[in-house]
C-alpha cells in the first residue's frame, strides 16, 4: 500500500519537511512518485525512515547515512562495512552516555546539595558535612568539583 509523504511524516513523528530534505540529501534513492511527480512510501519504507532517525538522533552525520543507505542498496557484499558502521556508532553513543551520566551524577549532587542547604538555612552544612556524612554516590562527585 502507498501512503504520501505526510502519511508517512505523521507515522514517523516527524514533519513533512523531514522527509522532503531526506530526498533531497539522497537518503531516499528507494523514493517513488506518483504521475502527479507527488512522493509516495510504499509500507516496507518505514523501516528504513525509521533507522535513519535512529541514527541521525545519535548525531550521525547526514554524509555517513547517505553511505550506509548506498551500502544497503549494494547488497551483501557490504555487510562487514555495515557491521563496521554500526559498531562505530555504538561506540560513539556509549561514550556520549557515559557523559551524559557524569553530568546527570552531578546535577544529582547539586539537587541533593541544595535540598540540604535549604532544610539548613545555609550552604555551609553541606559545605562542611564530611565525606563519610555524605550519600555514597555523591562523594566522587564532591571530590571531582573540588578539583576543577
Amino acid at each position: 500500500m502507498l501512503c504520501t509523504i505526510g502519511e508517512m511524516a505523521k507515522q514517523l513523528g516527524v514533519a513533512p519537511s523531514t522527509l522532503r530534505y531526506y530526498d533531497k540529501e539522497g537518503l531516499l534513492p528507494f523514493m517513488e512518485r506518483s504521475e502527479g511527480g507527488m512522493r509516495v512510501f510504499k509500507d516496507n519504507d518505514y523501516e528504513l525512515l525509521k533507522i535513519i532517525e535512529c541514527l541521525k538522533a545519535t548525531g550521525m552525520q547526514i554524509k555517513d547515512i547517505r553511505e550506509f543507505i548506498y551500502m544497503v542498496i549494494q547488497g551483501d557484499e557490504t555487510i562487514d562495512e555495515r557491521l563496521q558502521l554500526f559498531k562505530k556508532r555504538k561506540q560513539e553513543v556509549e561514550k556520549q552516555m557515559a557523559e551524559l551520566q557524569e553530568t546527570l551524577d552531578v546535577i544529582n549532587f547539586k539537587c541533593w546539595y541544595y535540598e540540604t542547604a535549604k532544610e539548613a538555612g545555609t550552604t555551609m552544612v553541606p559545605d562542611n558535612m564530611k565525606n563519610e556524612d555524605l550519600p555514597t554516590d555523591y562523594c566522587n562527585v564532591r571530590a571531582k568539583l573540588r578539583r576543577e
